[in-house]
């Protein structure tokens, strides 16, 4: 018997159009034959409506079927598949970014009590967030560049001693990123005074808390990690920018990037790599999948970047290609992703919640 497979996507979130990217792919790698898939697009507005609404031809679409293409509340997630009763089997959440990515959506399917791909409502929440992402990795130990953040009223009350603590602390150059939000959208990196105050008005944006961190000069290195309890770690991967730096253009739009798999890097770095990247997936508990970033030094000095809770699976994106040289092609991890969210439910169904 088939499994029913519920696809959200889209999302009320800048990262909307890379959701639809990815939407995209997971629609064309899934097996027909096993699964029955049930897209669910939300809007910028917050909309839920069935249906594909994909922009761009997407051939699988069309094994594909489709009711009315109204709008839905939620908690329908629950009880109905496509007007029929007995739900899904499996959410797959493939949203990125605020109001999806961050715990929010995960939230809603706890109290709901249905499996679903990737990590819960604590990691993905403070993945996301990325003040609290670092300190929590720093009470885990890990090394990480210097680093200060900001609310925006701070900013507007008193923006000399704001942009004095940055000099103070990180000094330039430096990085500028809204706290909560991906895919490099609203990122800048800053030279100088001049730089650094258009930087602090580009993140506020699309974030109410910022945070800064010290450009240092290193390679950028990235693994893929899966798993519950037991994470494992894929091939170590290189990004070379041919920009300043990895932007949203480079990841997704044109093309200005090299992805280096694997990565040529000594045993020794690899190991460190993924002996953080277990460490941080642990500090957040984490669970199904992370994509775990690395700086590391001329020195071999091995610097936490971030993790990504929900990395993209565009064409351009790193983490299935890390699991595809790893041996685990993109229909194998799609699969694997959706039994460790029924094994991670399952362990959840043990729980005692009465005296």
């Amino acid at each position: 018997m088939k499994k029913k497979i519920c696809l959200l996507y889209g999302g009320k979130s800048a990262e909307h159009e890379v959701s639809l990217q990815t939407a995209k792919a997971v629609i064309q790698a899934l097996d027909h034959e096993k699964y029955d898939i049930y897209p669910i697009f939300i809007t910028t507005e917050g909309d839920w409506i069935k249906g594909p609404l994909l922009t761009g031809p997407v051939e699988t679409v069309k094994q594909l079927e489709f009711r009315d293409g109204k709008k839905m509340a939620p908690n329908a997630l629950s009880t109905t598949v496509s007007g029929e009763k007995g739900g899904y089997d499996v959410i797959f959440p493939l949203l990125h970014g605020p109001n999806g990515e961050d715990g929010t959506v995960q939230g809603m399917l706890e109290l709901l009590n249905l499996p679903y791909v990737g990590n819960g409502v604590l990691a993905s929440s403070a993945g996301m967030d990325k003040v609290i992402m670092k300190n929590l990795f720093a009470q885990a130990g890990l090394d990480q560049v210097k680093y200060v953040s900001f609310i925006r009223s701070e900013w507007e009350n008193a923006l000399e001693t704001c942009f004095q603590q940055v000099e103070e602390k990180t000094g330039y150059p430096c990085f500028v990123k809204p706290a909560n939000l991906g895919s490099s959208v609203g990122i800048s990196k800053c030279k100088n005074r001049t730089e650094l105050e258009a930087a602090f008005k580009e993140a506020f944006q699309y974030d109410r808390k910022i945070i800064v961190e010290e450009g240092v000069t290193a390679r950028e290195i990235e693994l893929g990690v899966i798993g519950n309890d037991d994470p494992q770690c894929s091939v170590a991967g290189e990004i070379v920018a041919k920009k300043d730096f990895y932007d949203y253009k480079a990841k997704y739009e044109d093309g200005e990037t090299a992805l280096i798999i694997p990565a040529d890097i000594p045993e020794k770095v690899y190991k460190k790599c993924t002996e953080a990247a277990i460490t941080a997936f642990k500090a957040l508990d984490c669970s199904g999948l992370v994509r775990a970033d690395f700086f590391v030094t001329e020195d071999e000095r091995v610097i936490i970047n971030e993790i990504n809770t929900m990395p993209g699976f565009t064409p351009f994106s790193m983490f299935p290609l890390l699991w595809k040289e790893a041996g685990l092609d993109y229909p194998q991890l799609i699969e694997k992703l959706i039994e460790l969210a029924l094994e991670r439910h399952a362990e959840k169904q043990r729980i005692k919640y009465t005296l």
